[in-house]
């Protein structure tokens, strides 16, 4: 079992809010075998999902659960309706060899517009009672309905001052013109007055791909709701439609395509970043009952 390693390094403390909004730019920068660039004016949403409840009333413009301007709905991201997402992390935490529940988990993702949502990459943050992170999870999606969780347990050496650097292998298919042989290297910086997150995609020559997400912290509050979504005021339609774009440009350069493999269990797990033996599920997730589209992450 999987127990906080005494030595893994302090960050700052979680918000102490049960949800906050976070407005920033994402960017991807592809390095080879062609070069391509862009980058995006974005906001995400930060819920503490033992805390829903409270998150339902900071704004009449937010809602957790019900149609709203702004909304969040568990089920995007378990695709289940029987257990809560608290219940469903707590699964794969405890599958992933985490012995001591988490006592706070905090999860940043794309909110839902007016009903629409899509998130290429949506992060759990699994805090011990000290304020600790004890595991982080990356939730990827892809364009063609599928969903993968990279569930990684903190290790020793893991986290600094300057934040959380994790490792995994991509196995799960993304992008129709990256190829499967790769790695992940995670640097994220989590959940404060500020976020980061870069994600590096290398094979055996080195860097591929570099993904960041950076954003500032604002309240949850019907003025911040209405401002960021007058400036943005189609998310969801500008990730799926900037995906596309993106994705045609690769085309028009010259990519090659890649066809999807065979998808992969819907969860690994990672220790020390390395992929550890699959155990049987406590709380299996299951396909989500809507169609989901898009993932910039490449």
């Amino acid at each position: 079992m999987t127990d906080t390693p005494p030595d893994v390094g302090r960050l700052h403390a979680p918000p102490s809010e049960p949800a906050l909004l976070y407005a920033g730019d994402v960017m991807h920068q592809r390095m080879k075998p062609l070069g391509h660039r862009f980058s995006y004016r974005v906001f995400s949403l930060m819920v503490d999902l033992d805390r829903l409840d409270a998150a339902d009333t900071k704004s009449r413009a937010f809602s957790i659960d019900r149609f709203n301007l702004l909304s969040f709905h568990q089920s995007d991201h378990s695709g289940r309706t029987d257990i809560s997402l608290r219940a469903y992390v707590d699964g794969l935490l405890a599958d992933a060899g985490v012995s001591a529940p988490a006592a706070r988990v905090l999860l940043v993702c794309y909110p839902r517009i007016l009903g629409w949502v899509f998130n290429p990459l949506a992060v759990y943050y699994a805090y011990d009672a000290s304020d600790a992170l004890v595991a982080l999870v990356y939730e990827v999606r892809n364009t063609f309905g599928e969903r993968h969780s990279y569930v990684c347990p903190i290790s020793s050496g893991q986290v600094s001052d300057a934040g959380v650097r994790q490792e995994c292998d991509k196995i799960f298919h993304v992008s129709p013109f990256m190829p499967m042989a790769m790695r992940y290297r995670f640097r994220m910086v989590p959940p404060g007055k500020d976020i980061r997150w870069r994600i590096l995609e290398t094979d055996a020559e080195g860097p591929v791909l570099s993904a960041t997400f950076s954003g500032h912290a604002q309240p949850l509050t019907t003025g911040n709701i209405l401002r960021l979504v007058g400036r943005i005021p189609h998310l969801t339609l500008k990730i799926v439609a900037g995906i596309h774009w993106e994705a045609a440009k690769l085309w028009w350069k010259g990519a090659r395509y890649i066809s999807r493999p065979t998808p992969p269990a819907p969860t690994s797990v990672w220790t020390d970043d390395r992929r550890d033996e699959p155990a049987p599920r406590r709380l299996s997730p299951q396909p989500t009952s809507h169609r989901e589209t898009c993932s910039p992450a490449e």
